[in-house]
């Protein structure tokens, strides 16, 4: 029964007007409402949100709920959620559409080819929100503040553009911060090991994902940056 209801929910996408999808990272191709293929790539805004709005993206969104909770905040920006799994994607972009969240999309695809989908400056904000932390040997190039998945944020964020990422992973949290140290390139703005023992520094700090919330014992971390 699981199996049939990913079923459902991926046949459930192809309906949405605001899903939009790429499946084979070797030829990056974008697939729309009921699979129709379009390329968005610097028409984001205009095309897609029907406005000139600055554009954020939040990788690894799961069930969307950080797009979701800051399209709700910011009216006047437009957000993409990205995850590579469909069934995530789908609760965020049905609850989007029940909330009339126009200013809310979401990209199913793998994010080593984000940089196929967006044109050179076109994101303002890039938030990276629990994402697998890939603590086992040998697996630290999947991580999503590696050096390789740097390169694909500086080829489609306007410049001086910030990131965020926010994790439960201790070991994430470090890693990045000792990656970043060697990286002139990368502009760490601010770092915190336990973001809620304090007032936060951010609004946006306060929305918690199902995930978050799952594993409300462990210490969240955050890290801010810049890449040059």
């Amino acid at each position: 029964m699981p199996g049939r209801n990913k079923l459902q929910k991926f046949a459930e996408n192809l309906s949405f007007p605001n899903v939009y999808e790429s499946f084979d990272p070797a030829q990056p191709k974008l697939t729309g409402l009921n699979g129709t293929e379009l390329d968005l790539r610097g028409r984001w805004a205009t095309e897609h949100f029907g406005n000139d709005h600055p554009i954020t993206v939040e990788l690894a969104c799961g069930r969307g709920e950080y797009t979701l909770d800051l399209a709700r905040q910011y009216p006047d920006r437009n957000f993409i959620g990205v995850d590579v799994k469909g069934a995530r994607i789908w609760k965020g972009a049905k609850t989007a559409l029940a909330e009339e969240l126009d200013n809310a999309a979401f990209l199913r695809t793998r994010i080593e080819v984000i940089s196929h989908f967006f044109a050179p400056g076109e994101v303002a904000e890039i938030w990276i929100t629990f994402p697998d932390p890939f603590l086992k040997k040998g697996k630290e190039n999947r991580r999503l503040t590696a050096p390789q998945f740097l390169q694909q944020y500086r080829r489609i964020l306007r410049t001086g553009g910030p990131l965020h990422l926010k994790t439960d992973s201790r070991e994430l949290y470090d890693w990045t911060l000792a990656q970043f140290a060697t990286q002139p390139q990368v502009d760490i703005q601010y770092h915190d090991d336990d973001i809620y023992a304090k007032p936060l520094p951010l609004p946006e700090l306060a929305t918690e994902t199902y995930y978050e919330r799952m594993h409300k014992h462990k210490p969240i971390t955050y890290v801010r940056f810049r890449l040059a």
